[in-house]
């Protein structure tokens, strides 16, 4: 019997046509959420983040409904929540994250209860909790022209996002609209959720949206190389997690997640200047007494 190589294991899960879309659909997925991912952190929308991809659950199946693209469906709800958001914050004496709590929640639920009373032919709850083996050449066609729009438009508003993040009142000043800036990033963020529910579902789109940034913010002081980073990290670890998945035989979606917060957590504890050990390891050198 010969000996597995390192290509026979590479190849085998290559040789079914749905890894091979699993695979296709998990690294688009993965990339359009990390580059979103750095204007998120940059800016700390991170509760905005979740508040959006939960919320556009019930917009996609009103949209399985009536025979819509899901990613109207997802764009509407998603403006929605931001505008209950700012009537509830606007409005009241309730503060920002509680109002984000409770419109996100609810919107949320709404969505449970629309799946669990809508007649279908497929499984509704694959919108919850992913369903990236499942991904048919359709659904990979979705993922690719959505992804390929959201990425195109990040990459060229990029200077425009970046100066919105670090100072909305510059951009205001030469000559920029910063709500129409902060409303295109959150129009992108509901094709973004979109995007990913094949891969991961609702449930756990907001850690493709948060950790890659996040891991990258901790690696550099560039946003330029930020943008470089998290796509990377975040295309290599849904790579890794599929085929961990494949052969151990679970959930893709929840392991590709998984690989990326286990690669945080080693740049958290082990990144040269940001890292918890490197700053320790910085601060015991500084305290070192000098030799004369």
């Amino acid at each position: 019997m010969d000996p597995i190589t390192l290509l026979d294991l590479l190849a085998e899960p290559l040789s079914y046509e749905f890894m091979v879309r699993a695979v296709a659909s998990a690294v688009v997925a993965a990339i359009v959420c990390a580059v979103l991912s750095c204007w998120l952190v940059l800016i700390g929308w991170s509760l905005m983040g979740d508040a959006v991809s939960h919320a556009v659950l019930p917009g996609v199946v009103l949209a399985y409904v009536v025979g819509a693209p899901f990613a109207l469906g997802a764009v509407v709800f998603g403006f929605l929540a931001v505008a209950l958001i700012g009537a509830v914050r606007g409005t009241s004496r309730v503060k920002e994250d509680a109002a984000i709590g409770i419109v996100f929640t609810t919107l949320f639920a709404l969505g449970l209860v629309l799946v669990s009373v809508t007649p279908s032919q497929t499984d509704l709850n694959h919108i919850i909790f992913g369903n990236l083996l499942g991904v048919g050449w359709a659904d990979l066609l979705q993922v690719l022209i959505l992804g390929a729009v959201t990425f195109a438009v990040l990459v060229l508003k990029r200077r425009d996002f970046t100066l919105y993040a670090f100072d909305p009142t510059h951009a205001h000043a030469i000559g920029l609209n910063p709500r129409l800036i902060g409303a295109t990033l959150l129009g992108l963020l509901a094709l973004t959720a979109v995007v990913a529910l094949q891969s991961v579902g609702v449930v756990l789109v907001v850690a493709m949206l948060i950790i890659p940034g996040a891991t990258a913010y901790l690696l550099t002081d560039r946003f330029s190389r930020m943008l470089v980073i998290a796509p990377g990290i975040s295309g290599t670890a849904a790579v890794v997690g599929i085929y961990i998945s494949y052969y151990l035989d679970t959930a893709s979606g929840p392991m590709i997640v998984l690989v990326q917060g286990v690669v945080f957590a080693f740049v958290y504890l082990l990144a040269p200047r940001q890292g918890l050990l490197g700053k320790q390891l910085a601060a015991a050198r500084r305290k070192r007494p000098v030799r004369v």
